[in-house]
């Protein structure tokens, strides 16, 4: 059998319809790809069950799309540690970060059973954070959704990224090279499904800032990223119940939303602990095919 968390109904069904997943056949699934983990030297993981079933939905269920996803990001985020990597989910800094309440998953799914909505707001003190340390506790973040959110994993994301509170001391932290190796990450080897991303509210002295990096985002996320000038506006494409209670929304508050992820965080805690000693190790790749990443930038800071 295989131990991962069986999904709601109407969610296994999307999954069956759309992902092609055969719930009789996961754990063969999931035994081949353990068994191909095996024969890769170069190679060390989460073996996970509930961990490496969303790389296999993450691909459809084509085993080589797993396969090539499941190396790519082990291998990117080895060659870029200061940026992919995940953080101690109990350092100081990280709970400055959720103190924040800058990302925040909300928890009523887009249409009751749809794609997970992340509220993105500017809480953090730029002073404090550098970029790098934003966007590692951005991927920590993903990676408990990853880990723990069925309705992530099947119907993926929708992110409305809030500019209310967005001043000119934010701008240092948009690294370009950072955020295009963030997107590309995201898009070559993160296996949840990005649909949408809303930017509300952006104030002129913003826009600069977006429309340069634009310029580095990979076609097909600049495609899904739309400005909406704002929360009225914003309900045409989400209806107002599923914004948080704190932009006049129904859909939880950020405190309340904070304090039930640190059961999330505490339950998942040894995996981010093991995590370190997770990622690749070229020397030892069968063969000659290395990683192609011609398209990363070449650091992060």
């Amino acid at each position: 059998m295989a131990e991962i968390r069986p999904l709601p109904e109407e969610l296994q069904k999307i999954a069956r319809d759309e992902l092609g997943e055969v719930p009789e056949r996961i754990p063969e699934e999931l035994k081949t790809l353990k068994t191909w983990i095996q024969m890769q030297p170069h190679l060390k993981c989460c073996t996970d069950d509930q961990f490496l079933i969303q790389f296999l939905r993450g691909s459809k269920y084509s085993m080589e799309k797993a396969k090539a996803k499941l190396d790519k990001f082990y291998s990117l985020k080895t060659k870029y540690s200061d940026l992919l990597s995940t953080v101690d989910v109990n350092s100081t800094l990280f709970c400055e970060y959720l103190k924040a309440r800058s990302f925040c998953p909300l928890p009523i799914p887009l249409n009751e059973n749809g794609p997970r909505i992340i509220y993105i707001r500017f809480g953090i003190d730029p002073r404090v954070f550098t970029t790098n340390m934003v966007i590692t506790s951005i991927i920590t973040f993903l990676e408990l959704l990853l880990l723990s959110d069925p309705y992530a994993c099947v119907n993926g994301i929708v992110v409305m990224y809030d500019y209310t509170k967005f001043r000119t001391d934010y701008i240092p932290l948009f690294a370009p090279t950072a955020v295009k190796n963030l997107m590309l990450f995201i898009e070559k080897a993160f296996p949840v499904r990005f649909k949408c991303l809303y930017v509300i509210n952006m104030p002129a002295i913003a826009e600069r800032t977006v429309n340069a990096l634009l310029h580095y985002i990979p076609e097909k996320l600049k495609s899904r990223i739309h400005v909406q000038s704002s929360f009225d506006d914003m309900q045409n494409n989400i209806p107002r119940k599923y914004f948080p209670i704190n932009v006049g929304g129904e859909n939880g508050s950020l405190d309340n939303i904070a304090e039930k992820y640190l059961k999330l965080w505490q339950e998942n805690r040894e995996y981010f602990k093991q995590s370190i000693n997770y990622g690749t190790d070229e020397r030892l790749r069968l063969g000659n095919k290395s990683l192609n990443d011609s398209e990363f930038g070449t650091g992060g800071s």
